[in-house]
C-alpha cells in the first residue's frame, strides 16, 4: 500500500548497516490494469473530485492516483563520497511500524506516528535541530493531513530550536 516503498528503503538501509550488502536498490511500482483499485478508493472517498491532490493544503480532499515506477541506489557514504559519485540525499536512520486500530485507511495513528519518530530519532542520535525536511505520507484528505501534521508539529515543535523551518512533502 502507501509505505511499501518506504519499507524497502528501510530494510536496503537496514542491510547496508548490518553489513549484509556493500549496497541495495529500493524502490516501488505501481500499475493499475483495471478499475477494481479506483471503485474500491471511490468507496472509501479517497479520490479526490476536484481532480487535484493537495496534500496538507487548504484544498485537500484525496487522492489522485498515478502510475509509476521508482528506484533509488543506496550505498554507504563513504564509498559514494570516495567513489565521486553524484548524492542526492543522506539516509541518517530509518524506522517502520504499524498503526493499529484506527478509523481507516485515510485516519492513520498520530500515537503510532509519534512513537515512531521519536524512536528514530533516539535510535539514531538525531537531533531535530537537524531535519530540515520530511516527506510524509500525506492522504492528501481533510481528515488525515491534520492528523499527521498534528502529530509531526507535536514532535518537532517540542525539540525545533530557533524557528528553523521543515520542509514537509508528500509524493
Amino acid at each position: 500500500a502507501c509505505s511499501s516503498s518506504l519499507v524497502a528503503v528501510n530494510m536496503a538501509c537496514r542491510s547496508i548497516w548490518d553489513g549484509e550488502c556493500k549496497s541495495a536498490l529500493a524502490g516501488g511500482v505501481f500499475v493499475q490494469s483495471g478499475p477494481r483499485f479506483f471503485r474500491s478508493a471511490n468507496q472509501a472517498q479517497m479520490l479526490s473530485p476536484s481532480g487535484n491532490c493537495a496534500a496538507f493544503g487548504e484544498m485537500a480532499d484525496g487522492i489522485v492516483p498515478g502510475e509509476a515506477v521508482a528506484a533509488v541506489l543506496l550505498r554507504p557514504l563513504s564509498d559514494a563520497i570516495a567513489d565521486g559519485d553524484t548524492i542526492y540525499g543522506v539516509i541518517v536512520g530509518t524506522g517502520t511500524n504499524q498503526d493499529g486500530a484506527t478509523n481507516g485507511i485515510t485516519a492513520p495513528s498520530a500515537k503510532s506516528q509519534e512513537r515512531l519518530i521519536r524512536k528514530v530519532q533516539t535510535d539514531f542520535d538525531i537531533d531535530a535541530n537537524s531535519i530540515g525536511m520530511i516527506e510524509a505520507h500525506g492522504t492528501g484528505t481533510p481528515l488525515g493531513d491534520p492528523i499527521e501534521f498534528n502529530a509531526l508539529n507535536r514532535v518537532f515543535g517540542e525539540t525545533k530550536q530557533g524557528g528553523k523551518s521543515i520542509f514537509l512533502g508528500s509524493v
